[in-house]
């Protein structure tokens, strides 16, 4: 099978960290683009590509088939756009965009070169979270009635020069940490009737949110935390439970109910993302079915209601 080649625009952790799990199965990296240059040559070295000085000169490289771009989120538009307009399809990581703004003119641009966009929310791309939602739909265990989810990572261990501690770069826990859990509500139960948030922001970032979802009577608790470690997803119904350990990148998922206990064991990693997506590109597809637009589109809706409830703007949007 002909390996799928991509240009990587970034050269950073996550594109690091993706780059070496693709290269496991049918994937290449032919190009490199990173606003330093010299950032781009080592990683091109290290993963036998090219690097060049350009993000247009990387994007519309020979043999390129697609655009993957891992840059701080107020930077992707920018880069996704470029591709596009090159007709080259692009999976761009989350938060796709800053703001839904920026994600409807982006979408918006997707459909007028008629190219594939995605958003690169691995968790949906895998067999652990689908199978949940499938668990879900089919009643399995019965009528939900609360949902709770919690993305929390201690900002201690963290570099304090990250880009997640920059407001330049639209930092904080809400599009880093808490769109997981947000997006986990969203896939499960579409969007909300109303949304509740409070948060803390701190030195021009949000720190800290409780993210409330409302669905009728059921209300789904969506948590994201720069002060603690902690990480799960527990789904209470009427006729058992779903309890997902680390659910962004759940490895198993566990369902009681009256026929007793269904441990369904999975892989969420960057090798099935691109693997899917490239599947979907070879097939002519426009945007993924297991990461739909609209589903990226109101998920960042969600997010831009809760800044506006914490006053949280970015100072790129001003």
């Amino acid at each position: 099978m002909n390996k799928t080649k991509w240009v990587y625009i970034g050269s950073g952790n996550i594109c690091s960290s993706t780059a070496c799990s693709i290269e496991k199965g049918d994937h290449e990296i032919v190009a490199v683009y990173s606003r330093n240059y010299e950032k781009a040559q080592d990683f091109a070295k290290k993963h036998n590509a090219k690097a060049y000085k350009t993000a247009e000169e990387a994007i519309t490289s020979s043999g390129a088939d697609a655009v993957y771009i891992g840059t701080p989120h107020t930077s992707h538009k920018e880069y996704a756009v470029l591709a596009l307009k090159h007709k080259k399809p692009v999976l761009c990581e989350k938060a796709i965009c800053q703001n839904s703004k920026d994600t409807e003119e982006l979408i918006a641009c997707a459909k007028e070169n008629d190219t594939y966009l995605a958003e690169a929310m691995w968790t949906w791309y895998s067999d652990v979270a689908l199978t949940v939602k499938k668990w879900v739909q089919e009643g399995e265990i019965g009528e939900v009635k609360s949902f709770f989810a919690d993305f929390c990572i201690p900002g201690i261990f963290m570099n304090k020069k990250s880009r997640v501690f920059n407001p330049q770069t639209a930092g904080g826990s809400l599009l880093d940490i808490t769109i997981y859990p947000i997006t986990y509500i969203y896939n499960l139960f579409g969007y909300p009737e109303k949304i509740e948030c409070k948060g803390k922001v701190k030195n021009g970032i949000d720190i800290r949110e409780t993210v409330i979802l409302s669905y009728g009577d059921l209300k789904c608790t969506a948590k994201g935390s720069f002060d603690y470690f902690h990480e799960t997803c527990r789904i209470v119904g009427t006729k058992g439970t779903i309890t997902v350990p680390i659910f962004h990148m759940g490895s198993r998922a566990i369902l009681k109910n009256k026929n007793g206990k269904t441990v369904y064991k999975g892989k969420t990693d960057y090798l099935t993302e691109f693997t899917r997506v490239s599947e979907e590109i070879k097939q002519g597809k426009k945007e993924s079915s297991f990461v739909p637009l609209s589903a990226t589109l109101n998920c960042m809706r969600i997010m831009d209601e809760c800044r506006r409830q914490m006053a949280l703007v970015y100072p790129t949007e001003t």
